[in-house]
Parts: C-alpha cells; sequence; structure tokens
C-alpha cells in the first residue's frame, strides 16, 4: 500500500467521526496502525450529568444558561435550524419571554428592490437563523472550515456531551513540533488572544479530543464570556457545561417526558402484576395441592 493510499484510508476514517473539528492536520505514525491511532481523539472522561440514565431530568436553570452561553458565544458561527423559538417554551420560557427574545433576532425576509437581501425581527414560529447565507461564505470565514449545525450534536457527535463538554474545554499545549507562532505566550487569532499553550494558524488548533489531534474551532470560551442573570459566576468551564447541557436538551427536547411516561408505565405494570397474583391466589385458593 503506498503512502497516499495510506493516508486516503485514514482520512476516510477520520470522517465517520463528524462533528465540529475540522480535520486540518494529520498525525504521522508507521505504518496504517500508527496513522489512524493519530486521528483516533481521546476518550473523554465521564461526566455527571443531571440528564443521564432512566431517572435523570434536565436542569432547565442550566438548559437556561446554556442558551444564553450559545446565543452570545456559538451563535457567530453555528445554526440551530432545526429549532424554532417556540420551541424554546420547553426550558421554562413563557410566551412573552420567548417572544422577546425572538426579537433580539434578525432573520432573512426577502430581497429589496436592488436584489440584497431583507431581513425582520424574528417572530415565535420562525426557526433560529443561520449564520451563515450559504456554505462558501461559511468557508471565507472561517479558513475554508463550515461550522456544523447544532441542532442534534450530541446524538449524532460519537461520545455525546461528554465530548462535546471535553472538546470545549481541552484545548491544551502544542506538540513538539510546532513553530514557535503558537508558543506558550498565546498567539492572536482574527484580532481575538487565545490561551497559553494554544496553537492556532494554518493548521488549526490543538485539541486531543479533535480528529488528529487538531481543530479549525479557535478555544470559543473564556471567563465572563456571558452573563449570567441568575448569577452563576460564568466561569469557562460553568459556560461549557451550561451550553452542553443547552445542546443535549436541544437535542432530545422530550426526554424528559419520555422518561416520566416510561416511570408511570413501569409503575402500572408494578400495580397489574400485583393484582394479578392476588386475583390468581384467590381464584385458585380452594384447589388443594
Amino acid at each position: 500500500m503506498t503512502r497516499m493510499q495510506v493516508l486516503s484510508s485514514s482520512i476516510a476514517q477520520a470522517r465517520k467521526w463528524g462533528g465540529v473539528a475540522l480535520l486540518l492536520g494529520v498525525g504521522l505514525g508507521h505504518g496504517p496502525a500508527g496513522w489512524a491511532q493519530s486521528l483516533a481523539p481521546a476518550q473523554a472522561p465521564v461526566q455527571n450529568w443531571s440528564f443521564k440514565g432512566p431517572l435523570g431530568h434536565f436542569d432547565l436553570a442550566a438548559v437556561q444558561r446554556g442558551y444564553a452561553v450559545f446565543a452570545g458565544v456559538c451563535a457567530s458561527c453555528h445554526g440551530l435550524t432545526q429549532v424554532h423559538f417556540s420551541d424554546l417554551a420547553g426550558m421554562g420560557l413563557t410566551s412573552e419571554q420567548i417572544a422577546a427574545l425572538a426579537e433580539a433576532w434578525q432573520v432573512p425576509y426577502g430581497l429589496d428592490a436592488e436584489g440584497r437581501l431583507k431581513h425582520r425581527k424574528a417572530q415565535p414560529d420562525d426557526a433560529l437563523p443561520e449564520p451563515y447565507p450559504n456554505a462558501q461564505a461559511a468557508r471565507s470565514a472561517n479558513r475554508g472550515a463550515v461550522p456544523p449545525d447544532l441542532s442534534r450534536i450530541t446524538q449524532v457527535y460519537p461520545g455525546g456531551p461528554d465530548r462535546v463538554f471535553a472538546l470545549l474545554t481541552g484545548y491544551g499545549a502544542p506538540p513538539s513540533h510546532q513553530n514557535e507562532k503558537g508558543s506558550a505566550a498565546g498567539e492572536s487569532w482574527g484580532g481575538g488572544t487565545h490561551p497559553a499553550g494554544v496553537a492556532g494558524g494554518e493548521g488549526g488548533f490543538t485539541n486531543p479530543y479533535a480528529i488528529g489531534h487538531r481543530t479549525a474551532m479557535p478555544p470559543p470560551l473564556r471567563d465572563g464570556a456571558v452573563v449570567y442573570a441568575d448569577g452563576t459566576q460564568a466561569t469557562a468551564e460553568q459556560e461549557a457545561r451550561d451550553v452542553t447541557t443547552f445542546l443535549a436538551w436541544v437535542s432530545n427536547p422530550h426526554a424528559d417526558s419520555k422518561r416520566r411516561l416510561g416511570v408511570g408505565v413501569a409503575l402500572y405494570l408494578c400495580f397489574l402484576a400485583t393484582l394479578l397474583v392476588i386475583l390468581k391466589r384467590r381464584i385458585w385458593s380452594h384447589v388443594r395441592k
């Protein structure tokens, strides 16, 4: 097998993972096994989510804080095209709050006489708008990468919420072959300064939970990136946990009602089984063994 065939096979395996990271750099190993291993993301640490398990539930306060993080940080690059503003009622908002929240967004509204795109304030029946008009505009703004839609990201992304959280908080030190531009002093990218030890530039950013341990997405979160209405301290880790909870809720907004239904069905079946046992003993009580 030639080197080019090995590279093509490794890239094909990387595409299976999909998700937020873009494969910009391919790690070099000794043979196909080394290449495949270098492309595989690290195993994300298991987190203690409130919504895990058959008896879990979503913390709606965390879901609302996560929406604030998405709207204030993530929405500049990522969309939630399968979510309508009216769907946000499920995270505990009233119709008045939803209407006020929708008005803060602008959605496309046809073309003007000169062929330019018009916008209007969003309404509750509108879907959350995409940040870019098309894929070409997204690539131009993100060095060739197209940020994925996050509507179902925790269900389709291998590793689920644990890996999403790990990716958001896992930006680390660059490998030894990284050039001096990505040194521990940090690096300016797009007008911002990235944390020390996070390499930027054409090769992407170092993250062990991304494909090939490189991602096109710069570190999105920082302390104080948003202000929480409930007074919770907005550390980068708290923001990552809240936005992951929000994305998990968006991916499966009816999970809590399904769990409640499941518990109710289980209790009903237990009651029915107990009743049948009692009836069976009463009906056959006169029969001697």
